[in-house]
């Protein structure tokens, strides 16, 4: 069985609010208020995505990763933050070894480990959707931790892998009390 999207819908509700939209590299998303993550909806943008199976993490990564990894949609957890990402065709020119190489050398999966389990993540690859972006990263963390958050992202930022993001988008967002979230059909 394949498994379904998950829709990222931007417009006037969803569960949570849109601080800031800030292009990193490339073109923004249009304003909206609100974001809907789950089924698609209408609204300004809507971007989609498929949790897939780990294509760099190795079997030992993956099992060091598991007794630290955080769920998404912890009480504490208030904000969020989507980043959608593209590589460069250089990026997708390379072999899948080539590109775990490079994915190593960046310390990528060290640099992310030590933000764990204050950060929970998941990636959503969308390339083979045909969207405009390659991937979308979403992250969770209570607001405390959004230091230790920045600081996480300016070291990846900072790495070889980053040298082949061609555009890059950062999506800040508050998640709403449930009081206040539109419900689903609202």
């Amino acid at each position: 069985m394949f498994a379904q999207p998950t829709h990222f819908t931007a417009g006037t509700t969803g569960r949570w609010q849109i601080t800031s939209i800030e292009p990193i590299i490339g073109g923004t998303l249009p304003p909206a208020e609100r974001l809907a993550v789950g089924p698609p909806g209408r609204g300004a943008w809507q971007l989609s995505g498929i949790a897939s199976n780990l294509r760099y993490t190795t079997a030992d990564e993956r099992d060091a990763l598991q007794p630290v990894s955080a769920p998404l949609d912890r009480r504490e957890a208030l904000h969020g933050v989507l980043i959608p990402i593209s590589k460069s065709s250089a990026w997708w020119a390379l072999a899948q070894d080539e590109r775990r190489a490079i994915y190593a050398r960046s310390g990528h999966f060290s640099i992310g480990h030590e933000y764990l389990p204050e950060v929970a993540r998941k990636l959503y690859h969308c390339r083979d959707l045909g969207g405009e972006f390659d991937f979308l990263t979403w992250f969770e963390f209570a607001p405390e931790h959004e230091g230790a958050f920045d600081k996480l992202l300016k070291r990846l930022r900072e790495t070889e892998e980053w040298r082949h993001v061609a555009r890059e988008v950062e999506v800040r967002l508050v998640r709403l009390p449930d009081a206040e979230a539109p419900k689903p059909g609202e």
